[in-house]
């Protein structure tokens, strides 16, 4: 089996999918892209056996075959040569490989092509079609949020339910939550999926940056998104999403409106003097005036600033986690930002004082309690 293709353009396709590909000890052979030719198509697959990617582009080759690479050596050999034809040579029956490029030759051992997992394919699919921007826009703000603890898979991914006229994207770990729902997507088949932080990790770093429609297909186990020449299809988490309306607080009758960079630059100066477990912060509002205070008693670090807002409502004391506050408000986009609170002891709500068109955001965060020490 033999092929000749540019080397910057294999480069660039290899790197678009080696995301998927895994370093396993378990099964070596997902180190590996799997390579195959067909009508003169070279198809290039990478799989964790969770997530897989898999990406096409013409080549000239005399022969039809499959092999499976490793994946380490090639980018990196690829990542040292000037931008020129690079010719592979693959003895099927050893599964040795030459790769010839300008005056050098780099040999290397392949893994049969059989041992490579299937890549799963579509049966049964509903589909739906969002455009890049939008799909990229939905996973910055909500994958921030997402759980890392493995005890409770359903928080591992970002809920997403489809419905006839919007679509709506859920992540929470517990002390924090982001709805984001939009009203430009639409379906026929109305279902929810969870996809994995990993996949959508992935779809976020490879999604064009030209605006193009972005396929998806989803069915009971998997979802397969393609764009381009690039494919991704990724395993669904099979679990009960919490019930997040029922935490969303209804009645807030304090609210507090302020400008998002002045309260996030103000943020990130007083959680460097608060204590470095807790990072708590205290909102102390009066009137139109909020101070933002934090201390560290172990080192007798202390920090307190006052900012000009505007506050509907009783004057209240809340505290809250400021690495969680500064996440959601550097994936805020809005000037000015709205707090809407109840009691100290219940959850905080984050929203834009001006929405986009088609977009609502919701950003929600437990407040901590606060040892009253003045």
């Amino acid at each position: 089996m033999r092929f000749i293709v540019s080397t910057s353009i294999l480069l660039k396709q290899l790197q678009a999918i080696s995301g998927a590909s895994s370093s396993s000890t378990v099964l070596p052979i997902l180190e590996n892209f799997l390579f195959e030719i067909k009508d003169n198509v070279l198809t290039i697959s990478a799989t964790d056996l969770q997530t897989s990617m898999v990406t096409s582009l013409p080549i000239e080759a005399k022969e039809e075959g499959r092999v499976a690479m490793p994946s380490k050596i090639l980018i990196e050999t690829l990542k040292t040569l000037p931008d020129q034809p690079v010719a592979f040579s693959v003895d099927t029956a050893t599964l040795a490989i030459e790769i010839s490029a300008g005056d050098g030759k780099y040999k290397l051992s392949g893994e049969n092509a059989e041992d490579f997992p299937k890549i799963p394919v579509v049966d049964n699919a509903s589909s739906v079609t969002i455009p890049a921007s939008v799909l990229a826009e939905a996973i910055n703000k909500t994958i921030f949020a997402v759980s890392n603890d493995e005890l409770r898979p359903a928080m591992s991914g970002v809920l997403v339910q489809l419905a006839e006229q919007s679509a709506t994207f859920v992540a929470t770990d517990a002390h924090k939550l982001v709805r984001y729902r939009r009203k430009d997507i639409s379906t026929e088949s109305p279902t929810s999926l969870i996809l994995p932080k990993k996949a959508l990790s992935l779809l976020k770093s490879s999604l064009p940056i030209e605006d193009t429609a972005v396929a998806v297909e989803y069915n009971s186990t998997n979802a397969f998104f393609k764009f381009g020449n690039i494919h991704l299809i990724c395993r669904l988490i099979d679990e009960r999403y919490p019930d997040y309306e029922a935490v969303i607080p209804q009645v807030n009758p304090n609210k507090l409106t302020l400008d998002r960079h002045t309260f996030l630059n103000s943020l990130r100066r007083v959680v460097i003097f608060a204590n470095k477990t807790t990072h708590q912060v205290r909102l102390k509002i009066s009137g139109s005036e909020l101070n933002i205070s934090a201390e560290d008693l172990d080192f007798s670090n202390e920090a307190h600033e006052r900012l000009s807002c505007q506050f509907e409502g009783e004057d209240m004391e809340i505290g809250f986690n400021a690495k969680f506050l500064v996440e959601m408000l550097t994936n805020l986009d809005s000037e000015e930002v709205v707090i809407e609170m109840s009691t100290p002891n219940r959850a905080g709500l984050l929203i834009p004082a001006v929405s986009e068109e088609d977009e609502d955001i919701l950003m929600l965060v437990m407040p901590v309690m606060l040892n009253n020490m003045g």
